[in-house]
């Protein structure tokens, strides 16, 4: 029996929605909801992006979208297309040719406003460039860049301005058959982001790509991105995720994930539940913390740690995590295995010994779920 099936409150109901294809990643329906970040080195530095590149995947990265204003950066484009282990979207504001390169060059989506691309025939050229070579198409309205005439009529950005863009937008690909498309409408506002993806997601029924734009650097632009796509997400809105922050992208993927995980609509890498630490604590639990987030980072397989420094709270929240460890006397730590107490470990060596147990765990974990894989495949 599935824990939401115990605890209903739990609960999130996804608004339903069309699926498409990025690549090889499916967006919409009930697939799992993706996490995006976008790449910050030049384009045309083409070593340097696939290097970004592969560090966005290491941290999880479902999808990765490149920047491709100039015809330079979309000229060795394919050789980071091939390179990438993941889907690459290519970013294109108003120039047609640079989507119809980056699509005969890999692209698995382009990044497009048809609106600001030009004419119908060029319209028909994207579309036909993105039908040829299997690319899917993001359209991004922004609050910061909506159109002069809808600007003109509604007098600001407001929510009812962003949903018409969209539609707008995506009026221009369907005159011309093209269904393969998700849409975002942000905004650093997080009332009028959260506002304009309610008011579209009654709408329409295509997949959402859903952010809080320019949110801000690591701390703050966490916490606005984390209110506005998590309420979202509560409420069963989006299919794909990106966290923008003034930060290495990276950065972006991991908070993706804490967001997804907190709501627990993805499980990736250990969830660690910590107290922040009294006088109480037998050991020093914000260091402590700080140092197994960090040798911790390499494990993808989904567990929980709890790390709590005294007995008022440790107990109850070990109970509810795969691994536990509880502040003692004297140096004298109770490590809690499945929710029960286990054995003792002194300071010295509590560091070590929990990423050993953790790394067993994970071990053991991803054992049962490749014997259950092949028992599955044997049936079939």
């Amino acid at each position: 029996m599935s824990m939401n099936a115990i605890r209903p409150w739990r609960t999130i109901m996804r608004r339903p929605s069309r699926q498409i294809m990025v690549g090889n990643v499916p967006v919409g329906g009930d697939a799992p909801i993706s996490v995006q970040t976008m790449t910050n080195t030049p384009t045309e530095d083409v070593a340097a992006t696939i290097d970004q590149i592969r560090r966005c995947e290491d941290a999880g990265a479902d999808i990765i979208r490149v920047s491709c204003p100039t015809e330079e950066s979309t000229r060795d484009f394919a050789k980071i297309t091939r390179a990438a282990k993941v889907p690459i979207v290519a970013d294109i504001h108003f120039h047609y040719k640079r989507a119809l390169e980056a699509a005969d060059a890999g692209a698995a989506c382009l990044r497009i406003n048809p609106g600001n691309i030009g004419s119908s025939e060029r319209v028909a050229e994207v579309v036909r460039a993105a039908k040829a070579n299997g690319c899917a198409i993001r359209i991004g309205v922004n609050a910061g860049s909506l159109e002069k005439d809808l600007l003109e009529k509604y007098g600001e950005p407001c929510p009812d301005a962003l949903v018409e863009s969209a539609l707008d937008h995506i009026k221009l690909l369907q005159d011309h058959d093209f269904h393969e498309y998700k849409v975002a409408v942000k905004a650093s506002d997080v009332f009028l982001a959260v506002a304009a993806y309610q008011a579209l997601a009654e709408t329409v029924d295509c997949p959402l790509h859903l952010g809080i734009t320019e949110a801000g650097g690591l701390i703050g632009g966490t916490v606005k991105s984390s209110i506005g796509i998590g309420s979202l997400l509560w409420a069963g809105i989006g299919d794909t995720i990106r966290v923008s922050l003034s930060a290495e992208p990276e950065r972006e993927v991991k908070v993706g994930f804490e967001i997804l995980k907190a709501l627990g609509l993805r499980t990736r890498g250990v969830r660690v539940v910590s107290c922040p630490s009294c006088s109480r604590q037998g050991f020093d639990v914000i260091r402590t913390v700080e140092a197994l987030e960090a040798r911790l980072e390499h494990i993808k397989t989904p567990m929980s740690l709890s790390v709590l420094g005294c007995v008022v709270n440790g107990p109850g929240e070990a109970r509810e995590t795969d691994i536990g460890i509880t502040g003692g006397g004297n140096g004298k730590h109770m490590v809690y295995l499945s929710g029960v107490t286990d054995h003792h470990v002194q300071s010295a060596d509590m560091l070590d010994h929990i990423v050993e147990l953790v790394e067993a765990k994970a071990a053991e974990i991803e054992a049962v779920m490749s014997d259950v894989g092949h028992a599955t495949e044997a049936a079939e």
